[in-house]
């Protein structure tokens, strides 16, 4: 058996103390997003998000979007890890959507309702968000958040279906002509195809706004790089953290279509 002399032990105890040091609050993420979270799905036979919704269902005042996001925030920094986007850089949707003032919005990623709602409670009067979410799960708990919210189907539309095949369809089956604004917040991997799906739809006219969360962590090298080279945005970075977290560099890419010139 091979046997490991103390001295050399003590050796390595410096350069692991610094990598715990330097990488805690990544430690505290993964217990907090993916132990804890394993152990209360094996306990309650419920979902995270299921869980989320009975504490909002529980905790919030129906009909009162503020009361709903504030509930979440509770929950998401208290409770359990929820990857929405938060309150923090929630204020730099609330933001833009208020400079703005959009009329058709896209949601890719509604997950559990938070950015819906986030959304809609921003938007003028006549606006309409369509938000598209492809497990069926958590479209149905989405669905509850929305409707708790007090926004009805004239407000928000909820498109159970993966990104990639609903987008070719807004145009011919939801009557879309153009998108004033979209938002971003699903599988990082796709942010790229499905911009230049949009792109390709006709659905982006000059002026039209994306705005995509986490591109620096869990991050999307390949959209950064795209719309660096492509000429056909006016872009920027709203650096940030993680949302419900400490010490992890996230941030927001803001982009302006341009149209091919």
């Amino acid at each position: 058996m091979l046997m490991v002399s103390p001295a050399i032990a003590l050796a390595f105890l410096p350069l692991l103390l610094t990598l715990i040091i330097r990488y805690r609050y990544f430690f505290v993420l993964f217990y907090r997003a993916v132990l804890i979270r394993m152990w209360k799905d094996c306990v309650t036979g419920l979902s995270r998000e299921e869980r989320a919704f009975q504490y909002v269902l529980t905790h919030a005042t129906p009909g009162d979007p503020d009361s709903i996001l504030d509930t979440f925030d509770v929950w998401c920094s208290k409770v359990e890890f929820i990857s929405n986007i938060g309150p923090k850089k929630g204020k730099i949707l609330d933001r833009l959507l208020m400079e703005h003032s959009p009329l058709t919005v896209l949601e890719l990623g509604a997950h559990c309702g938070y950015s819906t709602v986030r959304i809609a409670r921003s938007l003028p009067l006549g606006a309409r968000l369509y938000s598209i979410e492809m497990d069926q799960r958590n479209a149905a708990i989405a669905e509850k958040v929305i409707r708790l919210a007090g926004f009805d189907d004239d407000t928000v539309e909820l498109i159970v279906n993966p990104s990639d095949e609903v987008i070719p369809q807004l145009r011919s089956d939801y009557n879309l002509e153009r998108l004033d604004f979209v938002f971003m917040d699903h599988w990082k991997k796709c942010y790229l195809p499905d911009l230049q799906m949009l792109e390709g739809s006709g659905l982006l006219g000059k002026g039209s706004i994306i705005l995509a969360d986490n591109v620096l962590f869990p991050g999307a090298p390949k959209f950064l790089r795209y719309i660096r080279k492509s000429g056909l945005y006016e872009w920027r970075i709203h650096r940030a953290t993680l949302e419900y977290s400490k010490g992890i560099r996230d941030g927001m890419a803001e982009l302006v279509y341009q149209g091919i010139k």
